[in-house]
């Protein structure tokens, strides 16, 4: 009931009940005892204001005590409570709207906890990934200044060496660059309509010159109509291939390293395979590899460390191309990511 529904009652009361004892009262006493009448309906006056005032008193005093119990533990920061509303007035609407404000507030402290752990864990993982290249810099670094690399064969080595080194570091600070940007949203992407046959067969050229300096197979099956096309960032989706590519070949356990790229056509959308035959995913961590910041089991007891960004960008790319992607994994076998997009598709022009 709401607040003014319940003064106008309240008012309506006063008016009437104390009006209807008096006409009541003056039928059944006997004429002359109009003092007496009048006592008894000052008594109703008096009975009923007094009832309708401590009515309407609790109605409002019991929530705004709770409404200020709950901005006393707002004040202090506990946000672990609730307020429930009792009724269905002002006040009871004001009780609902501060418990969806408790609640918010309790969202956002929660995912500031996140966000803050998740980037003491990405400090952490930098750190680690860091340390080993910068590790291995100072150790040929101090072997050139000792007189270790007597040899022009040995100095090439150690150059090489430490040119390999940067350039891991080098890629780790652009994937960092990268995520923050996506994170804020400051990608600048530049879509464009291309061949999808043409444009994977560039990038399966580009992998293939790549895996075979690393001594690894690689297998590229295109399925697509040559009339096929793409609205891609051809950077960023090319960016998205090479992420998943990579991680293949940092965490395998075998010694020949097998890729297989298949794209194929399924419908309104492209779908690219992207397969290789390393130590695979466990189950239970399979549902969790696109999320930011998170890492295997395996990945964090390997020595190739990783951020644990690398998938999540390459999730945020691909949602950001309106498409979707997942992996199916066989521990010992090996991991097949799948990424779908969207084709392009002409509408046609109705004449008049």
């Amino acid at each position: 009931m709401k607040l003014r529904t319940k003064l106008i009652i309240a008012f309506v009361v006063v008016m009437i009940f104390p009006a209807t004892f008096a006409l009541i009262a003056m039928h059944a006493f006997t004429p002359g005892r109009g003092a007496e009448i009048q006592q008894l309906y000052l008594i109703a006056v008096v009975l009923t204001t007094a009832f309708l005032i401590l009515w309407i008193y609790r109605s409002v005093s019991v929530p705004l005590e709770k409404l200020q119990r709950a901005a006393r533990n707002i004040k202090e920061g506990n946000l672990d409570f609730e307020i429930k509303a009792e009724s269905n007035d002002e006040i009871g609407q004001l009780c609902q709207d501060f418990e969806e404000m408790r609640l918010r507030l309790k969202a956002q402290a929660e995912e500031k906890v996140a966000f803050d752990r998740e980037n003491k864990e990405l400090i952490s993982n930098i750190s680690h990934d860091l340390k080993t290249p910068i590790t291995a810099i100072k150790g040929y670094v101090e072997g050139i200044m000792d007189g270790v690399a007597d040899t022009p064969e040995k100095m090439d080595r150690y150059i090489r060496t430490i040119y390999n080194k940067a350039n891991e570091m080098n890629l780790l600070i652009n994937e960092l660059t990268l995520y923050s940007k996506i994170d804020t949203n400051r990608i600048p992407y530049n879509f464009t309509t291309i061949s999808a046959k043409g444009y994977f067969a560039d990038c399966a050229e580009d992998l293939s010159v790549e895996l075979e300096s690393k001594g690894a197979e690689f297998i590229y099956r295109n399925f697509m109509e040559e009339d096929s096309k793409v609205i891609v960032d051809p950077e960023q989706l090319r960016r998205v291939i090479n992420n998943i590519v990579s991680n293949s070949i940092k965490y395998t356990d075998k010694p020949k390293v097998k890729i297989t790229m298949d794209v194929k056509d399924v419908g309104d959308f492209i779908q690219v395979e992207l397969g290789d035959n390393g130590k695979g995913i466990a189950a239970k961590d399979l549902p969790n590899i696109f999320d930011r910041f998170y890492r295997t089991d395996a990945s964090r007891n390997s020595s190739k460390g990783g951020s644990g960004i690398g998938l999540s960008i390459v999730k945020k790319i691909v949602e950001e191309h309106g498409g979707k992607i997942w992996a199916t994994s066989e521990e010992g076998v090996g991991t097949t990511m799948y990424f779908v997009i969207r084709k392009y598709q002409e509408v046609p022009v109705e004449d008049e």
